[in-house]
């Protein structure tokens, strides 16, 4: 698909836009349904740059897109509430509302993601990976991209063996062990059956574990589905994506995974422009992912993210009273040093990645 620059550049503006939108949308809902007022709901942080006020809400536009905020009534620490407004704040609400309220942003996102994935199974179909041997894809930098190897490339034979199926050609390279071997494929252009050989390469899989890669993906075609199974599929990639991305969270605390594989903004709106120009099943589906990714993130314990204002509502129903106002104001100026170091890491990370 070949899309200008600006219509991928107003593609990943609208889906930010919604990510943060649904989520705000959720603490908003929430707050209404408990009966708690809402003196502000923005998309962005800092200076006005437009602004709308309806009823007692003011709907804004702020100037720094990286996320957004619903401001209540008694939400923050020490706020003096008028009497007038004691029973529709924040802080006066009992804590199983306070914890709806909170939860409910990440649980939008969860949402959203899951229509997403439906919508967009029943819409576009399924990829369904074929059995054959055949190259549907060549990783850089990778073994069997410098061995020669070709989208549309069929593998015919491993180490003198011949194959018929792709988990017989995965079994020959975690066989390997590393050791070179030799290759007999029938190339796409032309149809020559020439031998090639390749070192295949240890690699961290998907679920905590290495497996020898030599750089290839498998040809997948396209199978229309039901909306029933659109439906499952979709709650099926919503658990394995949030399973994934908590599994990369655990690997980056516990030290297997380098902090320099994190990501901010610049490489999500790069990553979300390539997707864009593939294909708006594609563009869908890397908009549930980032929905998915929002959610779990939020969810961590730190303070002034909404994980940790569930940690804070958690101490207080185990210590069977509210935490004074000076631990609330200790616990979000660590929360929000922390916060502030992460964006300041995976800033620096995506600008190194632009500058090499």
């Amino acid at each position: 698909m070949d899309l200008s620059t600006i219509d991928v550049a107003l593609r990943v503006i609208i889906v930010f836009g919604l990510i943060v939108f649904v989520h705000e949308l959720g603490h908003f809902l929430a707050a209404k349904w408990v009966g708690v007022g809402v003196e502000r709901f923005s998309l962005g942080f800092g200076p006005k740059l437009i602004g709308r006020q309806i009823g007692e809400t003011e709907y804004l536009l702020s100037a720094i897109p990286l996320g957004g905020y619903v401001k209540m009534i008694g939400e923050e620490v020490g706020e003096e509430v008028d009497e007038t407004q004691i029973q529709r704040s924040f802080t006066h609400k009992s804590l199983p509302k306070r914890f709806l309220i909170i939860f409910a942003g990440p649980f939008a996102n969860f949402l959203m993601a899951f229509v997403v994935f439906s919508l967009t199974f029943a819409q576009f179909g399924v990829n369904v990976p074929v059995d054959q041997p055949t190259v549907g894809g060549v990783v850089a930098n990778m073994p069997a991209e410098a061995a020669g190897l070709e989208q549309g490339d069929e593998i015919l034979k491993v180490d003198r063996a011949a194959i018929q199926t792709w988990e017989e050609l995965a079994e020959h390279i975690q066989f390997s062990q590393g050791n070179a071997i030799p290759l007999v494929v029938k190339k796409a252009n032309g149809g020559r059956v020439v031998e090639i050989t390749v070192t295949p390469q240890l690699r961290d899989n998907s679920v905590g574990g290495q497996v020898y890669v030599i750089g290839i993906e498998r040809v997948f075609t396209t199978e229309n589905v039901s909306l029933g199974r659109a439906v499952t599929l979709g709650v099926e990639q919503t658990w394995l994506w949030t399973q994934l991305i908590l599994g990369s969270v655990v690997k980056l605390l516990s030290g297997e995974v380098s902090t320099k594989e994190l990501g901010g903004p610049i490489l999500i709106a790069q990553v979300a422009g390539q997707q864009a120009r593939l294909g708006m099943d594609h563009l869908l589906r890397f908009t549930a992912i980032i929905n998915v990714n929002l959610a779990v993130f939020n969810l961590l314990p730190i303070p002034v993210l909404d994980g940790g204002h569930l940690l804070l509502l958690l101490i207080e129903l185990l210590i069977g009273r509210p935490l004074s106002n000076r631990s609330k104001e200790m616990a979000l100026r660590v929360g929000f040093l922390v916060i502030v170091s992460l964006i300041i890491l995976v800033f620096y990370n995506d600008i190194s990645r632009l500058v090499s």
